[in-house]
């Protein structure tokens, strides 16, 4: 999944915006909040004696934890554990009127800073440098919105299998296993709390079985006061901050003179900004395209080749579920796909990126 952080990244995209990406990434999480240890990895551990739950195919199973949060508030502490030992909590109020929703993710571990997200509006605060940065991107988290595209679904690339129940957090949870039915992507263990469908966490399964990544709430408040009017006076207090904003511009990969060749089974793309890295008036700009199937998704990053920034050969790079692939395409171009994918699936969309222009 998605989520947390990932090792080298070259150059200006690195340090300067890739990491609030990661962190409104988090923001997201309103979807799955994250954590827990990787004991109970290797199978479903019984739970106090419940009704079964109803039987549900793999889109109902979907929409019931993709709508969850649209009609709840919560609060809680979540914790994401890789299965290279590395490990960052964080604490989360999520608030909806109906409407609006709104998030607030303040991290436990790490540089302090504290993410707000309004719908599309993110926020980052970084107290120590007394810096707010700003973005716009489109909705974030474990369920990104996939338009309808004929042919395809994500019932076509899982199987979803119900595993029994387990208490998170103190709740009661259905386990299900999105198994899936080809090599392209990852598997999903998701827990849906039994009452509100909420994904109250989450293993991402390697091919062999391997917990790659874990998330799960470590305490949970489903009936905190947590109102969005109440976050929005907290992110709108700026005062005493420098505000960056880097202007974001929606576009799309065709209108920037690029394509696959052919599509990678499954993923269809989500949204498309070019965004400025710094606020210079001459700032270069880095160009953005995601690409989902529903469950898993995919960033490539376009952005000039720059020899004094970016290496003559490709860089691998991985940690937990999130791979990285960064390489020359075409004479003058440096691309880094990035996704909680196989690398293999990334060294496909590499290799399938073509210039219109």
């Amino acid at each position: 999944m998605n989520l947390f952080g990932v090792a080298a990244l070259s150059g200006r995209l690195r340090h300067r915006w890739f990491g609030s990406m990661l962190a409104a990434a988090c923001c997201g999480l309103g979807l799955l909040p994250c954590v827990i240890g990787a004991a109970q990895a290797q199978g479903v551990a019984a739970a106090e004696p419940v009704a079964a739950p109803a039987e549900r195919d793999m889109a109902q199973w979907l929409e019931r934890m993709r709508s969850a949060p649209c009609h709840r508030s919560y609060a809680g502490t979540f914790v994401v554990l890789s299965a290279n030992g590395a490990m960052s909590s964080a604490r989360i109020w999520h608030a909806c009127d109906g409407q609006r929703q709104m998030e607030r993710v303040e991290s436990l571990s790490g540089t302090p800073r504290t993410v707000f997200r309004r719908d599309d509006e993110v926020r980052t605060f970084l107290p120590q440098q007394r810096i707010v940065r700003a973005d716009r991107r489109d909705a974030v988290g474990l369920f990104p919105p996939v338009p309808p595209v004929s042919g395809t679904s994500v019932g076509q690339f899982y199987v979803s299998r119900l595993m029994g129940q387990e208490r998170v957090a103190g709740f009661v949870a259905d386990v299900v296993w999105f198994k899936p039915v080809d090599t392209l992507r990852f598997g999903y263990r998701l827990w849906s709390e039994r009452d509100t469908g909420l994904a109250v966490k989450l293993q991402t399964l390697a091919p062999d079985g391997r917990v790659l990544e874990q998330a799960a709430f470590s305490e949970l408040d489903l009936n905190a006061p947590v109102q969005v009017d109440q976050l929005a006076r907290l992110m709108d207090a700026t005062a005493g901050y420098k505000l960056i904003a880097p202007p974001v511009v929606k576009t799309t990969a065709k209108e920037e003179g690029w394509t696959l060749r052919q599509p990678v089974a499954g993923f269809v793309p989500v949204s498309c900004h070019r965004r400025a890295v710094s606020m210079a008036d001459d700032a270069p700009s880095v160009l953005q395209c995601l690409y989902s199937d529903g469950l898993a998704s995919v960033s490539l990053f376009l952005e000039p080749f720059d020899p004094q920034h970016h290496p003559a050969r490709p860089q691998i790079s991985g940690m937990g579920a999130t791979q990285l692939l960064a390489q020359r395409v075409a004479p003058d171009m440096w691309v880094t796909a990035v996704g909680e994918v196989p690398l293999s699936t990334l060294r496909l969309f590499a290799g399938q990126l073509e210039r219109l222009r």
